[in-house]
């Protein structure tokens, strides 16, 4: 397994790759799925996060909540974390989706969920390691979502490039 041990993150800038509508099913479901191993005793509220690597591999991730609320950590930076845990710093997109606890178990069967945008700190969180043009997808369900870009998300953004570094 190759590791990349450079300090600095690898910022995807603009997209390396086309993500296509097969790659964008994947993560929706992989999103859809992980939610449900979500901590969230206090919002009820689930959120699963899919991020694609320029490996090709899934990091998935979901929110952990915490009875000191500043202490928990989002879906998305929870993916994040295990990719580069894994040596992966450059991706070519992720899917968010979230929604109360009970819109999956209400009938046995997958509810529609409302689109889950990342929070502030999510979306700078993602500035790090990604562009722009890094597409963002946001899922109601395994098949519906609509993709947008970090930069609609989080326009005129500070990031690495900034510093020059």
């Amino acid at each position: 397994m190759e590791v990349n041990t450079d300090k600095k993150a690898e910022p995807s800038g603009d997209i390396p790759e086309t993500v296509g509508r097969d790659d964008e099913e994947r993560l929706a479901r992989e999103a859809m799925a992980v939610r449900l191993h979500a901590y969230a005793p206090y919002s009820h509220f689930f959120v699963g996060a899919a991020l694609l690597g320029s490996d090709g591999k899934i990091y998935t991730g979901c929110n952990i909540e915490n009875a000191s609320y500043p202490a928990g950590i989002c879906a998305e930076r929870s993916a994040f974390a295990s990719a580069v845990s894994a040596g992966c710093r450059r991706f070519l997109a992720i899917a968010i989706a979230g929604g109360p606890e009970d819109k999956d178990r209400a009938s046995g069967r997958t509810a529609v969920l409302p689109e889950c945008p990342p929070c502030g700190i999510c979306r700078q969180f993602m500035r790090e390691f990604c562009g722009n043009r890094f597409p963002v997808i946001l899922v109601t369900s395994e098949k519906q979502f609509r993709t947008v870009t970090l930069g609609t998300l989080l326009p005129d953004s500070f990031g690495p490039d900034v510093l020059s570094l």
